[in-house]
C-alpha cells in the first residue's frame, strides 16, 4: 500500500484570489472549511470572475484572501490595504481594485458559469489579447458551489518537484497549482494519474475518492502575488504529463488530481496518508 503524510494544507476563501496555508482544517462534503466560500460576480456579464480568463481577470491574483471559517474573510489589496468581506463598501473597493464592476457573493447563482480561455491560445497571444474561451458551469460534482469540478485538489511532492526541476529557481509550484492537500507519499511524479477510482485515507477519519487528474488552464502561468509570470508552468506539464482527465476531453496537461469526500474528518500537518487498492 502507498502511504506517507500531509505536508501542506491550503485554502482559497475567495475564488481565483490568492489563499493561505493552514496547519489544520476540518474537511467535509464541501471541501476544506473556508475554501471557495466567496466569489466575485461580474456585474456586466453575470458570470463568476475567474483568472482562467487572463486578459480580463489576471489581476485577481494580486489580491489575497484569508480567514472565513469563524470570522469574516479578509482581503488584502496589492497596496497593503485590508478589507473585510462584511465592509459595507466592499463591492466598490473590489471593483476599483480589479478594474471592473463586481459583487462579492457567498452563494453561486443558479447555473453559474465562468469563461476558461484556451490555454494554448493564451500562451500564443499573450495576456492582453482576448482569445477563444469555453463557458463552463461551476459545481459539476457539487452543484451550487464555486468549485470548478470537485471540492478537493491534491498533489504529491514528487509531482511538484519534477515540475520545479524544469522551472527557473524560485518560480514556485504550490502557489501556482493551488492544491488543497500536498502529500509526500514516496511515489514517482504524476502517480496521481493512477489513483483514479481509489480511496485515500487521511488522518484518523477523512476518506477521499479520487475522481480524475486535474487539467491545467492558463492560471499557473500567471503572476501570483510576488511570483512573476512563468509560461513554462503550463508547458512543462504539457510535455511531461499530457493525459485525458475525463472521457471525451482529449489529452490535457495535468497536475495532481480531483477528489470528493466520502467521510469527513479533521486533518493536521503531518497526518498519515494511505492510498487504497
Amino acid at each position: 500500500m502507498i502511504s506517507g503524510r500531509v505536508v501542506q494544507l491550503r485554502r482559497y476563501p475567495v475564488k481565483s484570489l490568492l489563499g493561505e496555508r493552514t496547519s489544520a482544517a476540518d474537511i467535509g462534503a464541501t471541501g476544506v472549511a473556508g475554501d471557495r466560500v466567496l466569489a466575485l460576480l461580474d456585474q456586466t456579464s453575470g458570470r463568476v470572475a475567474s483568472a482562467k480568463q487572463p486578459h480580463r481577470w489576471r489581476g485577481l491574483l494580486t489580491l489575497r484572501a484569508t480567514g472565513g471559517v469563524t470570522d469574516p474573510v479578509r482581503i488584502t489589496l496589492p497596496d497593503g490595504r485590508h478589507l473585510s468581506s462584511e465592509d459595507p463598501d466592499i463591492d466598490t473597493a473590489l471593483s476599483a481594485a480589479v478594474g471592473r464592476p463586481v459583487t462579492l457573493v457567498d452563494a453561486a447563482p443558479p447555473g453559474a458559469t465562468l469563461l476558461r480561455s484556451h490555454p494554448e491560445a493564451v500562451l500564443a497571444a499573450g495576456l492582453t489579447d482576448e482569445v477563444p474561451a469555453d463557458e463552463s458551469r461551476l459545481g459539476s460534482v457539487l452543484p451550487g458551489t464555486f468549485f470548478d469540478f470537485a471540492p478537493i485538489h491534491l498533489v504529491t511532492t514528487a509531482t511538484l518537484d519534477r515540475i520545479a526541476g524544469h522551472l527557473p529557481p524560485g518560480a514556485g509550484t504550490v502557489e501556482r497549482y493551488r492544491p488543497n492537500l500536498v502529500l509526500d507519499v514516496g511515489t514517482d511524479a504524476f502517480a496521481e494519474n493512477g489513483w483514479v477510482g481509489r480511496e485515500l485515507r487521511v488522518g484518523p477519519d477523512l476518506v477521499l475518492a479520487v475522481l480524475a487528474p486535474t487539467p491545467r488552464c492558463a492560471v499557473p502561468t500567471l503572476a501570483h502575488g510576488p511570483l512573476p509570470r512563468e509560461t513554462e508552468a503550463l508547458r512543462v506539464p504539457a510535455r511531461l504529463n499530457r493525459v485525458e482527465p475525463l472521457p471525451g476531453m482529449g489529452p490535457q496537461p495535468c497536475v495532481g488530481a480531483y477528489a470528493t469526500v466520502l467521510r469527513s474528518g479533521r486533518v493536521v500537518d503531518g497526518d498519515h496518508v494511505a492510498v487504497g487498492p
